[in-house]
């Protein structure tokens, strides 16, 4: 039999919405966004490309981007658990909850795996920790008991009346002790089946969300709602929460500074955070169009 003759090559799709994500990628080490950055953003939006921040990152924390945003002006927050609209004021129009009583079997889990363990409770429109947990930022609003109490409604409806009934976006766990990357597989061994496990912290802090809840899931589901296809997007990320929205993505990139197993995960690679790795690849993205 005649073998069949080959069609000609498929030409790349066009790009039509790039995905990044903040800490270790688009922001320098110094959390700032730089003048070249903030040009590719520009740009890339003046092209009718856009552009989903999408981050571990809780809506109140947007505020390091919230100048530069252009065109649509959402954000993907707190590892797929949040869509925030940036035009107003960081508004919340989309949550993928974590349930209590699966925040309470993960912390029981976790516990009996790992007994140092410490937790906060990240809510939409707050955020509480137990007395052991470091907290990044401080914050004069936290309220500070066992997780198990801050994860109680009837507590919380006595110590935080405006949050009572607000979802919880994600758990946190820190560890003082353990190697960060032990702690995660440890977490997944044990609670896997009940939530969503990963990291961004160079420390053994993990991040724990809704069974199923990720950035990728959210971001295609964004994506789907305005009919762009997984080959329509670049993604830029550099630690594991980004894994899987890298993994979605038709083309994607692992900055030179990214956890190994970011790199392992894709074969394209950027300049680091620090030397605008973001902004070479857009820049490059636009001259060939």
């Amino acid at each position: 039999m005649t073998p069949p003759v080959p069609g000609p090559p498929v030409a790349p799709r066009p790009t039509r919405l790039i995905a990044t994500d903040l800490d270790g990628t688009l922001l320098r080490d110094d959390k700032t966004v730089s003048d070249r950055t903030i040009a590719a953003l520009a740009a890339a939006e003046e092209a009718g490309i856009e552009v989903f921040f999408v981050t571990g990152r809780p809506a109140r924390w947007m505020d390091v981007v919230s100048d530069h945003v252009h065109g649509h002006g959402l954000a993907i927050c707190a590892n797929g658990a949040a869509v925030v609209d940036l035009h107003r004021g960081r508004r919340i129009v989309e949550v993928s909850p974590l349930e209590h009583t699966v925040a309470l079997n993960v912390v029981t889990a976790l516990r009996g795996a790992a007994p140092s363990t410490s937790f906060a409770v990240e809510r939409t429109s707050s955020f509480h920790h137990e007395p052991g947990y470091p907290p990044l930022h401080l914050d004069p609003t936290a309220i500070v008991a066992p997780a198990e109490k801050l994860l109680d409604e009837d507590f919380a409806a006595s110590v935080d009346p405006d949050g009572v009934g607000r979802p919880v976006l994600k758990l946190l766990a820190h560890h003082p002790d353990l190697d960060p990357d032990a702690f995660l597989a440890l977490a997944r061994t044990v609670a896997g089946d009940l939530a969503s496990f990963t990291r961004s912290s160079p420390t053994a802090l993990l991040e724990i969300s809704g069974a199923g809840v990720s950035k990728a899931g959210t971001l295609a589901h964004c994506c789907a709602e305005r009919g762009i296809s997984p080959a329509e997007v670049v993604a830029f990320g550099d630690m594991p929460n980004d894994i899987e929205m890298l993994a979605w993505a038709g083309t994607s990139y692992a900055m030179a500074n990214a956890h190994p197993d970011v790199l392992a995960a894709t074969t394209r690679r950027t300049e680091s955070n620090n030397d605008d790795g973001v902004a070479v690849i857009i820049e490059r993205i636009l001259q060939a169009r």
